[in-house]
């Protein structure tokens, strides 16, 4: 996110079209997100790699300056939450592989620390727009997509020092 926007700013936005036309509203979509910082807090990205019903992808990704691991992977959860409310999507599964961010999303853990309560807030008030949200969290190698472009963002961000 940038410093004066509510929502993350998605500048690098990679969208792969159907060969069968948009979907239909109201369809479902899964979603993979990842965020990190080199440092803690350090240069940070995310990246969100999107499928939706018809096959299509969409490819997330945002470098957001110095932030901390947990700030980016909330970073990427709105990115996706925020991306299928604006396109309709009524049923979304949600995979990461931080405990840190899916816990507390099902209920399983209290956000704790001040700092990403604000964006524990957003994301769940998104989740409540879109009605039906699944939360799964994934081993490492079953989130590469979401990973590599959230590494990507992370070395723009780097860059941009």
């Amino acid at each position: 996110m940038n410093g004066n926007s509510q929502f993350p700013t998605h500048t690098n936005i990679l969208t792969q079209p159907s060969l069968f036309g948009p979907p239909p509203r109201g369809g479902s979509a899964r979603a993979n997100v990842d965020g990190g910082s080199r440092g803690n807090p350090g240069p940070a990205g995310y990246g969100v790699r999107i499928e939706q019903d018809d096959g299509s992808v969409v490819e997330l990704k945002e470098s957001i300056g110095i932030a901390t691991n947990n700030v980016a992977e909330y970073s990427g959860l709105i990115a996706a939450l925020a991306w299928a409310v604006a396109h309709g999507v009524s049923r979304l599964h949600v995979r990461a592989d931080s405990d840190l961010l899916v816990k507390p999303v099902r209920g399983e853990y209290r956000v704790k620390r001040p700092g990403p309560h604000p964006l524990f807030e957003q994301a769940r008030a998104l989740a409540r727009q879109i009605g039906d949200v699944k939360f799964e969290h994934v081993r490492r190698e079953f989130n590469k997509d979401a990973d590599r472009l959230a590494n990507e963002a992370m070395d723009e961000a780097a860059a941009e020092r």
